[in-house]
């Protein structure tokens, strides 16, 4: 039966197209390195490769998030470490001017270095993490804490400007954790001595201000009774700042086991990736070279079929 030149000419043509396609195809895998160029390549797995790149790119933003919430942590710890060291000078200083043997002169002193340590305390508590303060709660713009004094230098008082909330922050879906900034903790701290000296003239500090105030106070009076009332608020208030330390530090042991776990997922978010998007060369290569063969024949067989003429048909 003889076959018409048409349909042989189609024929070579489709055989052409197909086996040029699919060589084209394996060098855009060879010099891409992905498996899928395009979503008509595979659009199954295209979509899986969209949405393991939006996986990867949101657990990277966990990332970034866990990493700024330890370094504000940090921020904070070395603050209230600093803060905690000058308060226990000035509970030194305190049970020095307590002790009955000082003339005016040591008390004036005694009130000169507690007086930088007490501006050093409220210069600490205004520590900014980048351009954010990280004890103003959440106005983070604004110094949040401020001394005032009176006419004569005394300090009278230390006044909060932030508010009293925490800072929200999403670790990983449906995880946040509340980054400690409510600065207002600070100024209140519970006894832990149950011995009070009513006898003083010196009223129980119900505020950090209030107790500066009355350190100030009572260092200008030189009274030895006040001193010793205010040495029990001096440890209280000192170990509030410890104690706010420490529940920062445990929110930092807890970032820290989130970013371990956050570094794990994106390890296997992007092995996942890898598995879908990226070609194996050297069986790509092999399959490219199979593929030429396939080419160059259909394109031998073509040459045969230009070749043919009427006198091939006469017998």
């Amino acid at each position: 039966m003889r076959v018409a030149d048409n349909t042989v000419y189609n024929s070579f043509i489709s055989g052409y197209e197909t086996t040029a396609a699919k060589m084209q195809k394996t060098m855009e895998q060879l010099s891409s390195e992905k498996k899928v160029n395009s979503a008509s390549d595979d659009p199954v797995a295209a979509s899986k490769i969209i949405s393991l790149n939006t996986s990867i790119a949101q657990n990277s933003m966990y990332s970034n998030t866990i990493s700024n919430s330890v370094s504000w942590d940090s921020a904070q710890d070395s603050a209230l470490g600093s803060i905690s060291d000058v308060m226990l000078n000035i509970r030194s200083l305190v049970e020095e001017a307590a002790n009955g043997t000082n003339n005016s002169t040591d008390y004036s002193s005694i009130k000169s270095e507690v007086t930088q340590d007490i501006e050093q305390i409220a210069s600490t508590l205004n520590t900014k993490y980048g351009n954010d303060y990280v004890f103003g709660g959440e106005n983070t713009t604004t110094a949040p804490f401020a001394l005032s004094k009176d006419s004569n230098g005394n300090i009278t008082g230390l006044t909060y400007s932030g508010t009293s909330q925490n800072l929200t922050r999403e670790i990983s879906d449906g995880t946040t954790v509340s980054l400690f900034a409510n600065g207002n903790e600070f100024l209140t701290a519970n006894s832990s001595n149950s011995a009070t000296d009513t006898s003083t003239t010196t009223a129980n500090s119900s505020t950090l201000g209030s107790y500066f105030s009355n350190l100030i106070s009572a260092l200008n009076s030189g009274s030895q009774s006040s001193m010793s009332n205010l040495l029990a608020e001096t440890d209280d208030y000192r170990n509030n700042f410890v104690n706010i330390r420490s529940s920062i530090g445990s929110l930092t042991d807890r970032l820290n086991t989130a970013s371990s776990l956050n570094t794990s997922r994106q390890t296997d978010l992007k092995t996942d990736l890898s598995n879908v998007q990226d070609v194996d060369v050297a069986e790509a290569y092999t399959q490219f070279s199979q593929e030429k063969l396939a080419y160059q024949a259909v394109l031998a067989l073509g040459t045969k079929i230009m070749d043919t003429n009427i006198l091939d048909y006469v017998n």
